[in-house]
Parts: structure tokens; C-alpha cells; sequence
């Protein structure tokens, strides 16, 4: 997955356009035994209370000082450009200039990003203590940018189950170079999508979606709002997954989907300090997705959450702020997430009274006080196996990570002891 970000990173990306078109190159590349399917929107389309805008490409832009100094070069940072900028070769005054520049005075050394993508403009970003060494002059802007009838682009993996019944993942494509922010979220996708592929049976199907945020998402919504609400059972929005800091869940509308409840639960075991924050604070796709009225039973998971984390949306967001540690941790979470949705029902225990564990070979025939401790967890778990409660909640009530139920609901299975309940 680093490996990935590395090659995702120095990549120009916007809402639309080329860069966009080259990093969907680079991640149907890595899952080439996965059906990849790509849709591309045209400008002007309708997608609920939007509209699918022009498309941005560029190809330079530099500041030239009065001294002759190249400042601001795109080509050495794509931060430096105010994304969605109108073309431009002129000179203007200090005084005009400053008007066009974009800075974080509360982080003088950083670089921000920026974006104007519906109203016309043109920008620069650069940091604050290079905008106070600028001199009184005329200054050369240069844009070499197009914002031209295009389209949108945007991308799905579909891995059928034996249900129709869906588990939904997003991320999004749409910001420049960004480590934790734009390029960790679509990496966890495509390792998803291959642990996905590789399962042997899947009791869900699963859909993962790649598109430009906000503008992205609304358009997948318009195009495909009744399969979402139909088919949808669960989803997860993926986002700043890659660095080495806290886990973050932001809880649905209500918090009361079953996407809240297990990666509530998963996280309480993986990293009992993680953090917790409610639909308020919400700030991604998730937005879209749980709107009122779509409704697709969605939260968001984040290592540090964005608009927290003091790199977010600066050139401080690089690849030394990402690591393969951190983002081995996400995926971690999230295949602990898949594996209990695949095995999160209703079981029952298929004796009355407490079964017979030793003439099954599942406890020792010789009883002591610390076999007891070491087999507590398989005597709670069909103790609470009475038809009402799924796997989440008997993990809950039994303090025990559903990762360590799992392998004893399968012997249980084998041995008839038990079975899953008509709900």
C-alpha cells in the first residue's frame, strides 16, 4: 500500500481531468484480475442539486518575480497552483497579486491547498513566510491551465456474494499530492478489493467506489440512489487512513446502523483509545451518503480524522507523514470489520442444556481452574447463543473480539452445536 502512494503522490489531481484519468491507469493496473469498470460523466449533467463542471487540466504555472525569480513553480509543487485556475499570462502589480494568494499565517513554513471549482478565478498557494519576502514590483503570472467541456470520472469493483445484499466502501480521487489525505484512501481500497477477491466463499456481495469528493459522490448517488437504498447493508467511507496516529469512527446521522455498531465494536478491541466522534463533525463523502433522504447506512473511518490533524491540507501531508505501519493498521481494522459482517448472525445452540464440549474434543477432558479461564470464552459464547443475539452483540456482552469468536463459531458449526437462527 505505500508502495502505491508513492507512485499515486506526485500526481496532479483534481475534480476532473487528466491526473484523475492517470491515477484510475496506475489502480486498475495493480488489480488487473478484478473487474475494473470506469464511467466517465459529461460536464453539464444534472446530478441532483448540482451540476457535473467543466473539466480542469494544466500544465504549468510559475510566478516570476521583478528580480527574475521563479516562484511558485507547479512543476516542483503541485500545491503552489490554486486548483481550478483559469488560464493567465500577465503582469500585475504586488498590490493585485496579494489578492490572489492563499497562505496559513498560523503555519508560516507550509504550502496550503487550495480550490476554486465553481467560481471562476485564478490563485496561487505558497507559504507565509515566502509571501511577507515579497517586494514591491511587477510580478509575471503564468497559468497554462484549460476549463473546457469534459467529463467526470469515477470508478466501481464489484465482487458478487451469494447475496444481493451489499457492503459498500468509498474513498475518493480528487486531491493533489496529498499522502494521508487523497492517496491512503484509495490504496485501502485496491488492498481491500484483493483480500476481497481472494475469499473463498463471500456471504455479501461487495461494491467499492472510487470518485472525485463531494461532486463525485453526488453523481454516483444520482445514477444509482435506489440500488444504494435497496441493496446496501453497511458502508464505510476511507479517508486519512495512513498515518501512525489515533483511529477515528464518525458515526452515522443516529449512529444506529450496523456500520456503527461493528467498527465500534472491532475498534474497542484493536486500540481501545481510539477516537470517537459523532455525525457532527462529519466533513467527507459520508456527507453525501447519509444525507436525509439517501440515506445509505454509512460512517466514515480515519487513522487522524481530517480537519484534526495539523498536516491536513499542507505540504505537510507528504509521504514521510504516512507509513507502511500505519496503513497496515487500517487494513487490519477493516478486514476485521469484513470478517465479522460475514459472520455476524444469529446462532443457536442446537442442545438443551449445556452440551457435552470434552467428547467433542473441544475443551480438555481433564478439568482444572485454568482450563476453566481457557475455555470461559467458548462457554459464554454458547451461553448467549439463544437466537436473539448476532455475533456483535454477543461479543459486547462477552467482552471477547469477535476475531477470537470466529474460529470457535466454526467449530461449533462442525459440530453441529450450532446453527444460525430464523430471524
Amino acid at each position: 500500500m505505500y508502495e502505491l502512494c508513492e507512485k499515486l503522490f506526485p500526481i496532479c489531481r483534481s475534480i476532473t481531468g487528466n491526473g484523475v484519468r492517470e491515477t484510475f491507469r496506475i489502480l486498475q493496473g495493480e488489480l488487473p484480475e478484478v473487474p475494473f469498470e470506469m464511467h466517465e460523466v459529461k460536464t453539464g449533467t444534472p446530478v441532483l442539486d448540482w451540476t457535473v463542471p467543466k473539466e480542469w487540466n494544466i500544465n504549468d504555472a510559475f510566478i516570476r518575480t521583478p528580480d527574475g525569480e521563479v516562484i511558485c513553480e507547479f512543476k516542483k509543487n503541485n500545491l503552489n497552483i490554486l486548483h481550478y485556475s483559469i488560464p493567465v499570462d500577465k503582469t500585475v502589480s504586488l498590490e493585485e497579486l496579494k489578492e490572489h494568494i492563499v497562505t496559513l499565517p498560523d503555519q508560516p513554513d507550509l504550502i496550503p491547498y487550495a480550490s476554486s471549482y465553481y467560481a471562476e478565478r485564478w490563485g496561487f498557494c505558497m507559504s507565509h513566510n515566502d509571501f511577507l519576502k515579497l517586494k514591491e514590483g511587477d510580478y509575471h503570472i503564468y497559468i497554462d491551465s484549460s476549463l473546457k467541456d469534459g467529463s467526470l470520472t469515477y470508478g466501481e469493483i464489484l465482487l458478487p456474494g451469494e447475496r444481493d445484499e451489499e457492503i459498500f466502501f468509498s474513498s475518493y480521487t480528487c486531491h493533489p499530492s496529498m499522502a494521508n489525505n487523497e492517496c491512503s484512501g484509495p490504496s485501502l481500497i485496491i488492498e481491500l478489493a484483493r483480500f476481497l477477491n481472494s475469499m473463498e466463499n463471500r456471504r455479501f456481495s461487495y461494491r467499492l467506489v472510487l470518485a472525485p469528493e463531494t461532486i463525485g459522490a453526488l453523481t454516483y448517488i444520482s445514477k444509482n440512489l435506489h440500488h444504494l437504498k435497496s441493496h446496501v447493508k453497511a458502508a464505510f467511507n476511507l479517508t486519512c487512513v495512513g498515518d501512525d496516529r489515533a483511529y477515528s469512527l464518525v458515526h452515522s446521522r443516529y449512529a444506529n446502523t450496523l456500520a456503527d455498531k461493528v467498527l465500534q465494536n472491532v475498534l474497542k478491541f484493536h486500540d481501545p483509545d481510539y477516537r470517537d466522534y459523532d455525525y457532527t463533525k462529519r466533513g467527507s463523502d459520508e456527507r453525501q451518503y447519509q444525507a436525509p433522504g439517501v440515506d445509505v447506512p454509512m460512517v466514515a473511518f480515519c487513522r487522524s480524522k481530517y480537519h484534526v490533524f495539523p498536516e491536513y491540507h499542507t505540504s505537510a501531508d507528504n509521504l514521510d507523514f504516512i507509513s507502511p505501519a500505519g496503513l497496515q493498521g487500517s487494513f487490519d481494522v477493516m478486514k476485521k470489520v469484513i470478517n465479522a459482517l460475514e459472520y455476524n448472525k444469529n446462532y443457536k445452540v442446537t442442545t438443551l442444556g449445556e452440551p457435552q464440549l470434552g467428547r467433542r474434543g473441544l475443551v480438555p477432558n481433564m478439568s482444572n481452574k485454568t482450563t476453566y479461564q481457557q475455555t470461559l470464552a467458548l462457554k459464554d459464547l454458547i451461553a448467549y447463543a439463544d437466537g436473539t443475539n448476532d455475533l456483535i452483540d454477543i461479543s459486547n456482552i462477552i467482552n471477547v473480539p469477535i476475531d477470537q469468536l470466529i474460529p470457535l463459531i466454526d467449530k461449533l458449526i462442525s459440530c453441529r452445536l450450532f446453527r444460525e437462527a430464523a430471524v
